[in-house]
């Protein structure tokens, strides 16, 4: 027992006796002198003030009759007893909250703690009062309002606290003489275990009276498994009253016969038929919707002696429980037709009606499909209860085969098939994505290596068209022939820049520009291209953001654009329109597309419009690829589209189509708006230092490495005509020795021109070995690749790069270039 400051509480013990009583009503003399004098001396200044003694003789009189009737009355009045109060005695009190189940305490307005009993001590710290135990933050500031909701309404209470003892409720009432003590109970917080009573009702009292009158009761898991079963079900299941049937499966104690009709396996088809009365162990007060399959059942039996009764007994059950499934699910009769379908079923089925089915399945897939439908249906309602797959057509989707799962039901009165079909519209969808963008990367990246080979060859035909041109002046027979052979070569060329920018592997040269800028560059040569009977019509947003991209393959994007509108509103009466616009996208305009694609952040749009005969729904997926065109066969490459994605997205954009046939189709390419790095520019802005190399005068050794033999020797060709001295290797071990062998014998190399992509050792791991050798030596690498893609690749210092196919010409200026550090 904790104590406290003592307060007097009322006892018997202190009860007055008749002697004090008497004492207590003796007359008061010496107040009663006192009270005449002050009423004489009252009287006598008031006769003097008034010079009338009649006058202060009636002001005595008046006093004297006053008093002597409240004294009568007071003295005719009986006397209260007093009581006397005795000292508090708070053993008392203890034993009267000292309880073995709850925890009860006593608090003061100043929240001492008074009195506390043993089970307080226990769960808590007795010499801390509450609301500041040792709890956590949250629990303490419940008990602090509820302490204060009981200071102020009187009674407070919490259902339920976290404590060490385990849960505990809470009770706060306000008590004492003047209200100024605050009682608290805490008791545990009972958590009803409702199976577990069901369970405990059918083994015990209940099972035992349903027993008596033949009733026979069973509590099954989830799962199917027995948890609790009355005397009665013990007998009819196996015979035995006694029997412990929990943990066995529930439904091997019945068997069924040729008409679904199902009895206890112990009587077989002699005794009675069994109909089941089914009922879900559910909290009838909790909240929400529960899943019945997910909660124990309690089953009653009853003999159904009328045969096989109503056909639909057990179907509104199982109804209700298809109902509520995500998956698409549906019940047939043995004659196939439909007894229910939820929702989600007519949904995948692509059924117009929601609730109501169709007659039968077979009027949800096409006419084909029908009879093998149909056939599958009655061959599983009257076989034996089996389950498989059926590959139908719906007539909603005709062109995607689905997968129909049928499995034969027994005991469901007229429920034969159990049909499930699992709505995979948003499925096919993303694996129709996945599905083309990988094939769209395998197709870059074999274009990227077609290219890059093709570059070679044509690396090699360029070359040699240039040195016999250099052995023919214009008018000689051959000049004419050879000046073909290097313009369809350049064409070539052309056609494999296309390839590069589809596989993203082009050479950029991007600037921070604006679109309006771009789209004024080409309007005129548009106006050419699209002809007179094609308006074009070009808009722009103010205060557009700055892209960073390379401006001549934004023109390239343009053109293949337009190209494509115009073709697409050849046959369009009055010509068509094509409208060029520009538009600012803020982040909270992405944000409110919901795009699960477009970062968000801001953009800067350019939009391509035009009012042809739009793009069908089955074709705008594909119009990316390269070599697909829906153009008459010679009209067009495949290329125009798959080029302009590559470009867009290879400087970071986004490209989208929107189309409708017969009113036009929608470009729109978003490039993120750029922010400017200050470091960036900083070091584009610096001045270039000039090396050694700066007083290159002409000539030097060259140490050439490549492993394409024709276009080694075109390379070579080109330098020595220029007075280079060349030291040849084909791949990167033959350049390492080469080099040694020249450092060997006390001669040196200007510089390096290799491939990048060779094999045995490659150009990257040649150079860096060379640069531990010479870590000034200036490498010149050449490729079919795209130079931002080599130097994400190669972190060399001093790097420069050529692209392939180059012509003498070029090769010759770019070895210059490096020598006089450029």
């Amino acid at each position: 027992m904790s104590g406290g400051e003592d307060r007097l509480i009322p006892g018997d013990a202190g009860a007055a006796s008749p002697a004090g009583s008497a004492a207590a009503r003796a007359f008061p003399w010496r107040e009663a002198i006192a009270l005449g004098l002050g009423v004489a001396l009252s009287a006598g200044l008031l006769g003097w003030a008034t010079r009338d003694i009649v006058v202060a003789i009636a002001f005595l009189l008046g006093f004297l009759l006053i008093g002597g009737l409240v004294f009568t009355v007071l003295r005719l009045r009986p006397e209260p007893e007093a009581v006397e109060l005795a000292a508090p005695d708070w053993s008392v009190t203890f034993a009267a909250i000292d309880r073995p189940d709850e925890a009860i305490a006593i608090t003061d307005r100043a929240g001492r703690l008074v009195c506390a009993g043993t089970r307080y001590s226990e769960w808590f710290d007795a010499h801390v009062a509450p609301p500041s135990l040792p709890l956590d933050p949250a629990t303490q500031a419940a008990i602090e309002n509820a302490a204060r909701a009981a200071w102020r309404d009187g009674a407070a209470r919490i259902d339920a606290i976290a404590a060490l003892p385990g849960p505990l409720a809470l009770d706060v009432r306000r008590a004492g003489r003047g209200e100024n003590h605050l009682v608290w109970r805490f008791v545990p917080a009972l958590r009803e275990d409702l199976v577990a009573l069901v369970a405990g009702q059918v083994a015990g009292k209940p099972g035992r009276i349903a027993a008596r009158e033949g009733l026979p009761l069973a509590l099954v898991a989830p799962d199917g498994q027995v948890l609790a079963a009355n005397a009665a079900f013990c007998a009819r299941a196996s015979g035995r009253e006694t029997a412990d049937l929990v943990g066995t499966d529930f439904v091997s104690w019945f068997c069924s016969d040729e008409h679904e009709r199902i009895f206890y396996a112990s009587e077989g088809a002699k005794g009675a038929v069994v109909r089941f009365v089914h009922l879900p162990v559910t909290d009838p007060d909790g909240a929400g919707a529960v899943d019945p399959a997910t909660v124990p059942s309690l089953f009653l039996l009853l003999d159904d002696q009328g045969g096989i009764g109503d056909p639909r007994a057990g179907l509104p059950q199982v109804e209700a429980l298809l109902a509520r499934l995500p998956l698409g699910l549906a019940m047939t009769d043995r004659d196939g037709r439909f007894l229910f379908a939820n929702r989600a079923f007519l949904r995948a089925a692509g059924h117009d009606d929601p609730v109501q089915p169709p007659p039968y399945p077979s009027d949800l897939v096409i006419r084909e499909d029908k009879g093998a439908l149909a056939d599958a249906v009655r061959r599983y309602a009257q076989g034996a209860p089996t389950s498989g797959d059926v590959a139908v057509r719906l007539r909603a989707a005709p062109d995607e085969p689905v997968s129909l799962n049928m499995a034969a039901v027994r005991g469901l009165g007229e429920g034969a098939v159990l049909l499930s079909l699992k709505d995979s519209t948003e499925e096919t969808r993303l694996k129709r994505e996945i599905a083309q963008a990988t094939k769209m990367q395998a197709v870059g990246q074999l274009a990227g290596g077609v290219a890059h080979d093709f570059n070679n060859v044509l690396t090699a035909i360029i070359g040699y068209c240039d040195l016999m041109l250099m052995r023919h002046t214009p008018g000689d027979s051959d000049y004419d022939d050879i000046q073909q052979i290097k313009a369809n070569s350049n064409r070539a060329a052309s056609l494999t820049r296309q390839l590069l920018a589809f596989s993203r592997q082009q050479t950029l040269r991007p600037e921070v520009l604006q679109l309006p800028d771009v789209v004024a560059e080409v309007s005129t040569l548009l106006k050419r291209l699209l002809g007179e009977k094609i308006s074009l019509e070009v808009s722009h947003d103010r205060d557009l953001g700055f892209v960073r991209a390379d401006p001549v393959q934004l023109e390239q994007v343009l053109l293949n654009l337009a190209v494509n509108a115009r073709d697409a509103m050849a046959d369009v009466k009055g010509g068509g329109t094509l409208r060029l616009m520009t538009r600012r996208v803020t982040a909270a305009d992405v944000r409110a597309m919901k795009s699960e694609i477009l970062p968000i952040g801001d953009y800067t749009a350019l939009v391509v419009e035009d009012t042809g005969h739009g793009i069908k729904p089955a074709v705008i997926g594909k119009i990316f690829e390269p070599f697909f065109t829906t153009k008459e066969k010679g009209k067009g490459t495949g290329l125009g589209l798959s080029t302009v994605y590559g470009i867009v997205k290879q400087s970071g954009g986004f490209i989208f189509a929107t189309s409708e046939v017969g009113k036009g189709t929608r470009f729109t390419i978003y490039l993120p708006v750029h922010v400017p790095d200050p470091a960036e520019e900083a070091e584009e802005a610096r001045p270039r230092i000039e090396g050694r190399r700066s007083e290159w005068s002409g000539g030097g050794r060259v140490l050439l490495v490549e492993d394409e033999d024709t276009v080694r020797a075109v390379a070579e060709r080109a330098l020595v005509r220029q007075g280079y001295e060349v030291t040849t290797a084909a791949d990167g071990e033959e350049g390492l020795e080469a080099l040694g062998r020249i450092i060997a014998g006390g001669g040196d190399v200007d510089m390096v021109l290799s491939d990048v992509v060779m094999p045995s050792m490659d150009g990257p791991t040649m150079a860096r070995e060379i640069r531990r050798i010479r870590a000034d030596m200036p490498i010149l690498f050449m490729s079919g690749y795209a130079e931002e893609q080599l130097r994400r690749e190669i972190d060399i210092p001093n790097m420069h790069f050529l692209a392939k196919p180059f012509s003498v010409a070029q090769i010759v200026a770019a070895v210059e270039d490096v020598l006089r550090g450029d």
